[in-house]
């Protein structure tokens, strides 16, 4: 069991910085790997970033990719968002979510997923 915290949300102005949180607990010797998914105002969730255990592999939504950075430590069994340079279509609730293993399904797909925290709302004024 695997128990996922999320952080650090807030309202800032187009432009500024933001970084969120993921805090883990529980099994997270047996975590394959973590994702953040958001889901805005009338939309579907959507897949924004995904990093393995280890750190070594990491991944990015066309939306995001250049402006956001996806890091982790293990050491605090923590995972971070850094996101620079946001914009109002930013707006939505930020997931953390881990999955167990590589198979079943692609990282960017909500199904992969074991886990997920409760959510921080993230809201980017014009």
């Amino acid at each position: 069991q695997v128990q996922l915290v999320e952080s650090g949300g807030g309202l800032v102005q187009a432009g500024d910085s933001l970084t969120l949180s993921c805090a883990a607990s529980g099994r997270t010797f047996s975590t394959y790997a973590m994702a953040w998914f958001r889901q805005a105002p009338g939309k579907e969730r959507e897949f924004v970033s995904a990093i393995t255990w280890s750190g070594g592999s990491v991944d990015y939504a066309d939306s995001v990719r250049g402006r956001f950075t996806i890091s982790k430590d293990n050491t605090k069994n923590s995972m971070y968002l850094q996101m620079t340079s946001l914009k109002p279509e930013d707006t939505a609730v930020y997931y953390c979510a881990t999955r167990s293993s590589p198979w079943g399904g692609s990282h960017y797909r909500e199904r992969s997923y074991d886990y997920w925290g409760q959510g921080t709302q993230v809201t980017v004024s014009s």
